[in-house]
Formats: C-alpha cells, sequence, structure tokens
C-alpha cells in the first residue's frame, strides 16, 4: 500500500489493559507465587493496580529485603501461568495492523520484563515491529523518543506522563484502571473507550499529517 505519511511514522503501545488484558494471567501468577512461598497475596486486588512496575506491587505483600527474590520467582512462574490465559484486547490486532497499513511502526513499550512481553505477543500473534520492556511511566520517553515516536497509546496515567515527556501525542484508552476523567486530567491528548476506535482515528490523524 502505497503511503503519504513520513517514513518514520510511529505509535507506541503499552501492553498490560491496552493490547492484552492480563488480569486473569496476572491473577494465576499471583496464586501461584502465594501457593509456592506459604505468603499472603490478594490476587484479586493486585489486578486492579496493574501498570505500575512488578516491585511496586510486591511491596504490599513482602518486606523489602524479599522483593529481589519475590521478583524472580515470579518471573520464573510467570510464563507458566499467565501467557496462556491471558487475551488479546478488543481491537489490539486490529490497532497494531492499522499503523502498518499505513506504512508506519508499530512498537510496545512496556513496564513488563522484555522476554514476558513477547511470549504474549507472540502467543497472540500480535505482530509489534519492536518491543522495549522494563520502562515506566516518564522512564518510558526513552523509548520512544528513540523510535522517533509521534503517537503513544496507553490505558494508564504513567502512559500519559511517558508520552508527554517524549513529546508524543497521548491517546489513552478507558479499559485499564483508570477511569476517562482521571486520563484527561493527567493531560491525555485524546481519550478513546478501546482499541476498535483507534483505526478510525489514525486514519484521521494521517490526513493532518499528509497535509
Amino acid at each position: 500500500m502505497t503511503s503519504h505519511l513520513p517514513p518514520q511514522l510511529t505509535v507506541g503501545f503499552d501492553l498490560d489493559m491496552t493490547l492484552i488484558d492480563s488480569r486473569p494471567g496476572i491473577r494465576a501468577a499471583w496464586q501461584a507465587l502465594s501457593a509456592k512461598t506459604g505468603a499472603y497475596i490478594d490476587a484479586d486486588l493486585a489486578i486492579t493496580r496493574l501498570g505500575p512496575p512488578l516491585e511496586e506491587e510486591l511491596a504490599y505483600w513482602f518486606p523489602e529485603e524479599q522483593i529481589p527474590p519475590m521478583r524472580d520467582l515470579y518471573r520464573e512462574l510467570y510464563p507458566d501461568y499467565a501467557i496462556e490465559p491471558t487475551p488479546a484486547m478488543p481491537g489490539a490486532r486490529e490497532a497494531v495492523k492499522a499503523v502498518q497499513a499505513l506504512g508506519g511502526r508499530a512498537i510496545v513499550v512496556t513496564a513488563k520484563n522484555e522476554p514476558n512481553a513477547r511470549q504474549h505477543l507472540d502467543h497472540l500473534g500480535i505482530e509489534a515491529d519492536a518491543v522495549i520492556g522494563w520502562l515506566w511511566a516518564e522512564g518510558k520517553a526513552k523509548a520512544l523518543r528513540e523510535y522517533g515516536a509521534q503517537v503513544y497509546v496507553g490505558d494508564h496515567i504513567g502512559d500519559v506522563r511517558g508520552a508527554r515527556t517524549a513529546g508524543a501525542l497521548s491517546v489513552a484508552v478507558a479499559t485499564g484502571p483508570c477511569a476517562e476523567p482521571e486520563l484527561r486530567e493527567a493531560g491525555a491528548d485524546v481519550v478513546l473507550e478501546d482499541l476498535t476506535a483507534l483505526p478510525q482515528w489514525l486514519a484521521e490523524f494521517a490526513r493532518t499529517l499528509a497535509v
């Protein structure tokens, strides 16, 4: 397909609760960690706080000195418990393909560790052009700048902060823990109900770039 967009067009996507509904898988992983260690973990509560780095959630359940080994154990358990139960969010594949159909690059920038992020995408057949892990909130700006992203799509106010720090347009989807008013208050430029609305928005955005 011939594109009138600049060849450097890049759209970044968050992963958890943006491209994937990671709640079932993460819930299973927390339950596995609890069973393995004997520690009390409210998995249902933990999945209401998705977005920030794993260490922040671990701090609710373990003393500080135990966080590094528990982080490593959780990540060891994660592939066996979290990948299979995790579905794509509605419109996720179509959103990524819409970017690529316009000649652009769709990259994933996530706080999740990169190997597990790649496993999710591979399992679901979501073909991103690049996957960058271990970045949260303003820290995501490093990858967004490196790849020249003009747009970053996410569900959390941390994603909004990352986009704004990078000088990218913040497109928020109200599919995660942050409601539309909170996303707008954080500075999101655009708020969509979910990713099914992104291809149409992207087509309109593309027309502004082609002028």
